[in-house]
């Protein structure tokens, strides 16, 4: 379990993936563009000793994905978040049913998302029934730029991603996490604009947006939609990595959501394997708001704040009872492989 100062902190990275861009599954230009896209994100905002190889980078599989999780205790859960792109990439980018494989060999550690996109329309909508009834899933990721043939994307307040909304409401899948802000070429960032939340947050008030990414570049727009529609949340991936190289940038935005969300609707997510949380977790924790900063937004950025960020608010939307959970992780089958048991012992 992480400890900051001495303190313990339950982490839950809500965005994390498992990938597979390697060159035989890369299917055409825009999944090479893809994945070097991605490289440079990764190689952008991760410090130049934490760095991957481009090589391992299209493909790390889950032995080192579970290890960087969970090898030494930044994570304690972790929520897959799928991404098809099957235009792309010949199997899919990362897939609801190879995520499952690796939460099966951690039942208690993963949570799995699950996607839809309307533009399948009824085969889609028996997908999504599929993978509630194999996998239980609680949530699903959304892709609104992804290409499909001649189309572009698509609007999450269309009337096709209404009818998937409803199927969401009917089947209990209550956290609705569309990705919105950064693109990723060759994707149009259009696609990704924050816009078509508003009415889809309005329209099925039973529902949690998590827009993940905080509309980034657009955070101001996001900001003014979350402030009035109680039922949409923050997902840091993308803005969390630049504590590193960007501090005040991220104390500005931290600023922005805190006064804006306040602490209760902001969660963290390392979007691993973009960044590693064996690294970024200290670094979030370790960040701090100016004093201008702190005067300017009226916000405190201090332990109890993040306790919430890193991991409160996820288990909250997901049914997590933390206390319950670390006295399983004594013994569970990531502490007995990682030598990790003994940290939820003594935080009891």
């Amino acid at each position: 379990m992480y400890e900051h100062e001495g303190e313990d902190v339950f982490v839950v990275d809500s965005h994390i993936h498992l990938w597979d861009a390697s060159e035989e599954n890369v299917k055409s230009d825009g999944g090479e563009q893809f994945i070097q896209c991605f490289y440079d994100y990764h190689t952008g905002f991760t410090p130049e000793g934490e760095q991957w190889s481009l090589e391992e980078y299209r493909k790390y599989g889950p032995e080192r994905m579970a290890r960087d999780l969970f090898g030494n205790a930044a994570v304690d859960m972790g929520i897959f978040q799928p991404t098809y792109l099957n235009d792309f990439y010949h199997t899919g980018f990362n897939t609801v049913d190879d995520n499952a494989e690796l939460a099966e060999q951690y039942p208690e550690r993963f949570l799995l998302n699950g996607r839809f996109d309307p533009r399948d329309g009824e085969p889609g909508l028996r997908e999504l029934e599929r993978q509630k009834e194999e996998y239980d899933v609680q949530g699903v990721k959304l892709y609104t730029a992804e290409w499909r043939g001649d189309s572009k994307g698509w609007r999450l307040d269309s009337e096709e991603a209404f009818e998937f909304l409803d199927k969401c409401a009917e089947l209990g899948i209550e956290n609705i996490h569309p990705h919105k802000g950064p693109t990723i070429r060759p994707l149009n960032r259009d696609a990704f604009d924050v816009g078509d939340v508003d009415d889809a947050a309005t329209s099925f008030p039973e529902l949690n947006f998590v827009v993940e990414h905080v509309g980034l570049p657009r955070l101001d727009d996001f900001c003014w939609i979350a402030a009035q529609e109680p039922n949409v949340y923050g997902g840091l991936a993308v803005a969390a990595p630049l504590a590193v190289h960007r501090p005040r940038k991220f104390g500005e935005i931290m600023g922005e959501l805190l006064f804006w969300l306040g602490e209760d609707r902001l969660l963290f997510g390392s979007d691993y394997a973009l960044w590693n949380p064996d690294w970024l977790v200290e670094t979030v924790m370790n960040a701090e708001l100016t004093e201008e900063q702190r005067d300017e937004y009226g916000v405190e950025f201090d332990l109890e704040t993040k306790r919430k960020i890193m991991g409160e608010n996820a288990a909250e939307l997901y049914d997590i009872d933390i206390e319950e959970r670390k006295r399983r992780f004594e013994d569970d089958a990531a502490s007995r492989e990682f030598g990790i048991g003994d940290g939820y012992a003594a935080a009891d």
